[in-house]
């Protein structure tokens, strides 16, 4: 979906984080264990632990769950191995799915991603089906008045950014994968607070959905993938009409 969507599901799931704290929660600890176990357990040396603990204390994660997850992670507590997966896979009206899973038990995420999918009028793809149609980006997005856009360029091209976006309410930084923890680096030494870091699946090529059910029935099926426990994220090459958008959004 397009940036404004990216931070506009953002504000929806804020306003939403009580009821999916418990799933919030269960994600970021698997998040944790996986990038204390790629990269280390300091955060000072790992951007990728320190932008997930971050969002631990954003959401109020008990520091004790956040330490348990790292030294899971780091070998110095005993766990299940916790694997990634991604799915692929087509929306109704053709819109192409991304589907990133952390889970320690694939035959139960392959399972209710699938039925998932079929029970809203999606079907699952094999791999690399939908995915030549996205590019793996590293992405951040922070709010219009936390920095001056002059000065945000200059930062982030400086750190490896490849397109800094003004968004009108949001500024959408992204880069290649290679310059994530730099850029990440760079803009923590700013002192920005951003909205969303994360590594994401960007659409090189979008789908057009003019007509209001066809929209609605892809945006639930979205939703209801994104609600299921092992999943972290979601990615469509979605391309909404502006007055669907904002029709659906009332």
């Amino acid at each position: 979906m397009s940036g404004h969507s990216k931070w506009a599901t953002i504000k929806r799931h804020k306003a939403a984080i009580d009821a999916k704290r418990g799933k919030m929660f269960s994600v970021l600890s698997k998040e944790l264990t996986i990038a204390a176990r790629d990269g280390g357990g300091d955060p000072e040396f790992n951007p990728r632990l320190r932008t997930f603990i971050a969002k631990a204390k954003a959401a109020n994660m008990p520091s004790d769950n956040v330490e348990r997850a790292i030294k899971k992670g780091t070998g110095e507590l005993p766990g299940q191995v916790i694997e990634e997966i991604v799915y692929e896979g087509y929306a109704p009206g053709g819109v192409g799915l991304i589907v990133e899973v952390t889970t320690d038990n694939k035959n139960r995420s392959a399972s209710e991603v699938r039925s998932t999918m079929t029970k809203l009028g999606g079907n699952l793809a094999g791999p690399n089906a939908v995915a030549f149609n996205f590019e793996r980006k590293g992405q951040f997005l922070l709010a219009a008045d936390a920095i001056d856009e002059d000065d945000l360029m200059e930062l982030a091209l400086e750190a490896g950014a490849d397109d800094v976006a003004n968004e009108g309410d949001h500024y959408e930084i992204t880069c290649p994968i290679a310059d994530y923890d730099r850029l990440s680096q760079a803009l923590d030494d700013k002192g920005l607070k951003l909205e969303s870091a994360e590594l994401v699946y960007l659409p090189s090529v979008t789908v057009p959905i003019a007509d209001k059910d066809t929209a609605a029935k892809i945006l639930r099926l979205i939703e209801r993938l994104d609600d299921l426990e092992d999943v972290r994220a979601v990615h469509s090459n979605l391309e909404l009409d502006p007055a669907i958008e904002n029709d659906l959004e009332d």
